[in-house]
């Protein structure tokens, strides 16, 4: 009888700690994860992206998004979130306040950069998706093309002798960052009267645009709008703005915890290009599908669900 109830112990506790490993299974140790991101369509559609893949290997994930990019940062930083997609370009310049054009204009000198130096904030860069969502000034085509602009220095030199003729719309952050509207008119030589400058938000530049209330607009240049408005970016030929490809930063304490989730997230840099972004931000932007369908049809577009 004894050697009967041991063997029925030893299988008892057998089949019970078999059920505390079970993904399924309630009594399993839950993987949660808190994904940031920041106030426009691209970085809505990203964490969908990130959590979909998540979820689909045992993940609870919750979305912090539409942060102001101070924000997320600082809510990475202190626990709030445990990851973000960050630009290699912002990192460098607002963060770290950087500005060697060699580097920022570099993508892989920039990634580089800014992942040696945040390993000293415990925070970790993963790997980058490929596409540069750098900023851009932008015109309607039609109008650029009659008034012989087709690059930023043309437009500054259009701006010294036209002074009150052309209204600027300019995101609040954009305006103020080293990397932003202000720093750009020194750069490249041309002041814009206050009273030309419209400070919104940057959906409302696309659309103000388009309807030709401001005649140039601060936008994303994977932004899927600006094919199907007929606007034309500015050529940046003197090389202010840094490259911006955005790769998920990562508390180390997470990434410790959760190793798997460097290889979960992979598929998104090594698949993800810069005409399928603008193609989904155009889908969102344009088309008004939610982000969460256009994340899920790509996903399952390129077999990763």
């Amino acid at each position: 009888m004894k050697k009967g109830f041991r063997a029925l112990f030893i299988c008892t506790v057998v089949v019970f700690a078999t059920c505390l490993c079970l993904p399924g299974s309630s009594m399993s140790a839950e993987k949660k994860i808190v994904i940031g991101g920041k106030n426009f369509t691209e970085q809505y559609l990203l964490p969908e992206l990130a959590k979909d893949l998540l979820e689909k290997a045992g993940f609870k994930v919750e979305l912090k998004t539409g942060l102001a990019t101070n924000l997320a940062r600082k809510a990475l930083e202190q626990g709030e979130i445990d990851f973000y997609y960050e630009y290699t370009g912002t990192a460098y310049t607002v963060f770290f306040k950087q500005k060697d054009p060699e580097i920022m204009n570099d993508s892989v000198k920039v990634y580089s950069w800014v992942r040696d130096k945040d390993k000293k904030n415990s925070l970790i860069w993963l790997d980058p998706v490929q596409f540069n969502n750098t900023y851009t000034l932008m015109m309607q085509k039609s109008e650029a093309q009659k008034k012989g602009i087709k690059s930023i220095s043309d437009l500054a030199g259009y701006v010294n002798q036209h002074p009150k003729d052309l209204i600027f719309g300019v995101g609040t952050e954009f305006w103020a960052r080293p990397d932003g509207f202000r720093k750009l008119m020194k750069d490249y030589g041309f002041r814009v009267p206050a009273g030309k400058v419209k400070k919104m938000s940057i959906g409302l530049a696309y659309s103000a645009l388009k309807n030709g209330q401001i005649a140039v607009g601060m936008g994303f240049a994977t932004d899927g709008r600006i094919a199907a408005f007929g606007f034309v970016n500015l050529v940046d030929d003197k090389k202010f703005f840094p490259v911006y490809n955005p790769a998920p930063v990562m508390r180390v304490k997470v990434l410790k915890k959760y190793p798997e989730i460097r290889n979960i997230l992979k598929p998104l840099a090594d698949n993800l290009s810069t005409p399928e972004m603008q193609e989904m931000n155009k889908r969102v932007d344009v088309g008004h599908e939610a982000e969460a369908k256009v994340a899920k049809d790509w996903l399952r577009k390129k077999g990763l669900l």
